[in-house]
């Protein structure tokens, strides 16, 4: 396995709101995990960075040879308590009142792999070079185009694009949407909507399915979402099967 993450601020914002992670334990098994968070006086990036830092703490000390269900479950409570966290936060500090995140995970282990959504940002897999979407956005633009209201050619400039249907720190209980994977894949790729509003499928799948080594291409996708305006925060987490023998590594552009 190779992986790498990389989180950039853009060409428009003036700091960075998004949380990136990979890990891996000692039995190969692997967290990914991006968080895009939301709310005024830089409250956006303490919610986004609650969620990281307990999602890291909690896979560190108890995520280790879970079944499926067992890994559905830890997922489920980490949401919760995640949220609790983010509530307790607003509760003593006022400026951060109004805060949340978005999160997509994703939890590869030898025999199963698991996505969790909440909000936006997005979860992929690739096989045999195509690049499949996993998650559904909790946005009201995706509930109109589900609705057969507006199209998807409509949706990516519809005035209300930004407004989410579900986030952590909205509401006192979310749930995350969870799916379930076949492994017989060859790449996982999150990424916050800093990148998938700005860049195609097609433009996507060809930078991953390129020669580049593994950096160059999530270096390579956050420059061509710069190129076509950078409007938001932009966060890549991938992982691609190889038979080499495991890299992987970190860089923040902020």
């Amino acid at each position: 396995m190779k992986s790498f993450y990389l989180t950039d601020v853009g060409k428009v914002r003036d700091h960075n709101e998004d949380s990136v992670i990979i890990l891996k334990n000692h039995k190969d098994e692997y967290l990914m995990a991006v968080a895009d968070g939301m709310g005024g006086h830089r409250a956006g990036e303490v919610a986004s960075s609650i969620a990281i830092t307990y999602l890291s703490k909690r896979f560190n000390e108890t995520f280790y040879g879970l079944s499926k269900d067992e890994a559905i479950d830890w997922i489920n409570d980490c949401v919760k308590n995640i949220n609790m966290e983010i509530f307790k936060h607003e509760h003593t500090h006022s400026d951060s009142v109004g805060m949340g995140t978005t999160l997509v995970l994703a939890i590869l282990t030898k025999s199963y792999l698991l996505f969790g959504n909440i909000g936006d940002s997005s979860g992929f897999v690739i096989k045999n070079n195509v690049l499949h979407k996993i998650t559904v956005d909790h946005s009201l633009v995706n509930l109109l185009v589900e609705a057969g209201e507006i199209t998807e050619e409509e949706a990516k400039n519809h005035p209300r694009k930004n407004v989410l249907m579900k986030a952590l720190g909205a509401s006192d209980v979310v749930e995350a949407d969870i799916f379930d994977c076949d492994t017989d894949i060859s790449g996982i790729l999150l990424a916050s909507d800093g990148l998938t509003n700005l860049l195609d499928a097609s433009k996507i799948e060809n930078v991953i399915n390129s020669s580049l080594e593994i950096e160059e291409k999530i270096v390579s996708l956050i420059r061509y979402a710069n190129n076509e305006g950078g409007t938001d925060n932009i966060s890549i987490a991938y992982l691609e099967k190889e038979e080499e023998k495991e890299e992987s590594g970190e860089y923040s552009d902020n």
